[in-house]
C-alpha cells in the first residue's frame, strides 16, 4: 500500500519541524566575552560611582562603601568570582572588573 501525502499536509510538517528546531536551538544571546567592558566614564557608571579598581574609592564621597566589597561579591555579579570581569545586572550589556565596585553593590547573602 502507498500512502500519499499532500503538498499542504508535508509544508505544515516541515513548517512544523522547522517551529521545534527554532524552540529546542539555544539562543543566540551574545556570549558574556563578547560584551564591552564597562568604563567609568560611561553616564551610568559615573552616577553610581563605578570604578575598575575598589581599593581607589574615596570612601567619604561614597560613605555606603566598606572595604572588602567588590563587584566579585557582589549580588549583581552574574559571573563565578573566579572571572576577572563579568556581567552585572546593574549594568547590562557590558562586563564589570570583578575588583571594581559601585553604589548599587550588595552583598551576596
Amino acid at each position: 500500500m502507498s500512502h500519499s501525502v499532500s503538498r499542504r499536509d508535508a509544508l505544515k510538517q516541515v513548517m512544523l519541524l522547522l517551529g521545534a528546531a527554532a524552540a529546542v536551538r539555544p539562543s543566540q544571546s551574545v556570549h558574556a566575552a563578547e560584551l564591552p567592558h564597562l568604563e567609568p566614564a560611561d553616564p551610568t557608571a559615573k552616577g553610581l560611582g563605578y570604578t575598575h579598581d575598589a581599593k581607589s574609592v574615596n570612601a567619604k564621597a561614597f560613605p555606603t562603601y566598606k572595604p572588602g566589597s567588590v563587584c566579585s561579591n557582589c549580588s549583581q555579579f552574574q559571573a563565578a568570582a573566579s572571572q576577572a570581569w563579568g556581567p552585572c545586572g546593574v549594568f547590562p550589556g557590558k562586563l564589570v572588573n570583578a575588583n571594581g565596585w559601585c553604589q548599587a553593590y550588595v552583598k551576596k547573602a
